[in-house]
């Protein structure tokens, strides 16, 4: 367990604080979650820095990093689907994004029982970065119209960036399906 897993492993860990904080939904503990989240998504660029410029990339790694960004990912949306907020997240949304995570990971899961680690490509990290700056955005929950249209333009780019990190795997990684 090298220090890129153990980063891994903690923003798993720091989920259900996350949540526990952002359901309470007082002044103060949505700011623990904003300062929560933030942190978690620190530590996802974190590890990937450190894995590659140490050469620390290990299959665990390649596996359970894109995991734990879909389980602080996931989890922030649904949250933010169900508690109010100055912008609520849609959540016909939420359930795009997470069909398209259950269905990489089932992608993942073929491979790996062919023996091969599909590691996350530029659709997909560029679909996580924008879905964890929209998380932030909304946990801001700052109610004014600039605020508004910028939460609601990354909750678009969100979504373009999961239907087009979606096709992307499934394109680049057909053969696959052949195995």
């Amino acid at each position: 367990m090298n220090i890129p897993n153990k980063l891994t492993m903690i923003r798993v860990i720091m989920i259900p604080f996350f949540l526990v904080c952002l359901y309470m939904q007082t002044f103060y503990t949505r700011i623990a979650a904003l300062i929560l989240f933030c942190a978690a998504s620190l530590t996802d660029a974190l590890d990937g820095y450190i894995a590659r410029k140490y050469d620390l990339v290990t299959n665990f790694g390649k596996f359970m990093d894109p995991l734990a960004d879909k389980l602080l990912v996931c989890s922030a949306m649904i949250a933010l689907s169900d508690v109010s907020s100055a912008v609520m997240l849609p959540s016909w949304i939420v359930i795009i994004v997470i069909a398209r995570e259950f269905m990489i990971t089932g992608f993942r899961t073929l491979a790996a029982e062919q023996n091969i680690v599909i590691a996350a490509g530029l659709w997909g990290k560029l679909k996580t970065v924008f879905q964890m700056i929209m998380i932030i955005v909304l946990l801001l929950n700052i109610d004014n119209s600039f605020f508004n249209a910028v939460s609601y333009i990354l909750i678009g780019l969100s979504l373009v960036l999961t239907v087009i990190s979606a096709l992307d795997y499934i394109i680049k990684n057909k053969d696959v399906l052949h195995g």
